[in-house]
């Protein structure tokens, strides 16, 4: 078996106890690719991000980092540009011959919560090595807005993958004549790239940017807040907006992407010398996303955008970031938006879903 585990392997190392869970299994917790991680009782305070590092443990580092501890049981508040570290209800003991990787859930990135796997020996967040056996934590960031968390909260997502599974960009240019990944010429330099769209149709709404002084968001609040208090919205009529450095921006992709049920995509970074910004990479995209299998017809990218050191011009079309695709092991039970209450299918412009739709 080589490729990206679907959700009926993982339900199987559920069983057989490759994946262990303090608590049972809740409903929708297992998704096409991937398993959503929880979290547990407690928060700890620490003074900076940190990897445990080769031969250690997480618990050597908060022993040197914490600065206190916050139980999460009735409700706690993370506040904005403060670091935290939360043991996760899940844990691992994999085969030697599965890997992982940890992304944050697509809601938690829309919210700008920098949340991170790490794992006793790590020395990359959100990469975990054949063979790990051990706990797993959440390392929270809030970034924009400071966020009301409780046990059994799902931040972030995990996806299994046994051997080498990443296409090549001559197999993905044969899938893509195969079955069109994108609605328009196909891009692809180490992957599927893809651009902002600054010319939407009927429109001169592009985007949102976070405002910096706003309330707290309690993420068991569903289609609650209004948008006008936490984000201003980015009009354009020239095809381009100046990125101020510091700002967090919701855009979105030219394209609109497809992923066929055999096979799924991590949305990844572009070149670092393309500009003065970051697309944040919450961007694990299952089987059927936007696909016609899953009632689909093509879904756009969400884009997380953070600027860096000097204000930058991004203009309509800029490529701004890629997808690698991934085979699949085998195609998963259930695809991406169909019957699974996904948040995202067929997607535009669009704001987490703790926020009423415009």
């Amino acid at each position: 078996m080589t490729g990206v585990l679907p959700s009926q392997t993982i339900e199987k190392m559920l069983n057989s106890g490759e994946i262990n869970v303090s608590h049972p299994i809740v409903d929708g917790q297992v998704q096409p690719a991937s398993l959503d991680l929880r979290l547990g009782q407690t928060a700890y305070r620490v003074r900076a991000s940190f990897l445990s590092g080769s031969n250690r443990t997480v618990s050597d580092r908060l022993n040197e980092f914490e600065m206190h501890r916050i139980d999460l049981t009735d409700g706690a508040v993370l506040e904005k540009g403060c670091v935290y570290v939360v043991p996760l209800m899940e844990s691992l003991a994999l085969p030697e011959d599965v890997q992982a990787v940890a992304n944050a859930k697509s809601s938690t990135g829309r919210l700008d919560l920098l949340t991170r796997t790490i794992t006793d020996g790590g020395t990359e967040f959100d990469r975990i090595p054949a063979g790990y056996t051990g706990p797993l934590y959440a390392e929270i960031c809030p970034r924009s807005f400071s966020a009301l968390v409780r046990p059994g909260m799902r931040l972030n997502q995990i996806r299994f993958r046994a051997g080498q599974s990443i296409l090549s960009d001559a197999d993905l240019r044969v899938l893509h004549d195969r079955s069109p990944l994108v609605d328009s010429p196909a891009v692809i330099d180490e992957g599927l790239g893809f651009s902002v769209d600054l010319e939407p149709e009927n429109d001169t709404l592009v985007g949102y940017r976070a405002k910096p002084h706003t309330g707290v968001i309690d993420l068991d609040n569903i289609g609650y807040y209004n948008p006008a208090e936490y984000w201003e919205e980015l009009h354009c009529s020239d095809g381009q907006i100046i990125l101020d450095p510091g700002a967090f921006y919701i855009l979105v992709s030219r394209e609109a992407v497809h992923i066929p049920p055999a096979y799924a995509a991590e949305m990844a970074p572009f070149l670092a010398m393309v500009g003065e910004f970051r697309v944040h990479y919450a961007g694990f995209f299952d089987p059927g996303f936007g696909h016609d299998a899953a009632g689909g017809k093509g879904s756009r990218g969400v884009l997380e955008v953070r600027c860096h050191e000097a204000p930058f011009v991004l203009e309509h079309g800029q490529v701004v970031g890629r997808l690698v695709y991934e085979r699949m092991a085998d195609v998963p039970d259930q695809l991406y938006g169909s019957g699974i209450a996904s948040n995202y299918q067929g997607q535009g412009l669009k704001l987490s879903k703790h926020f009423q739709t415009r």
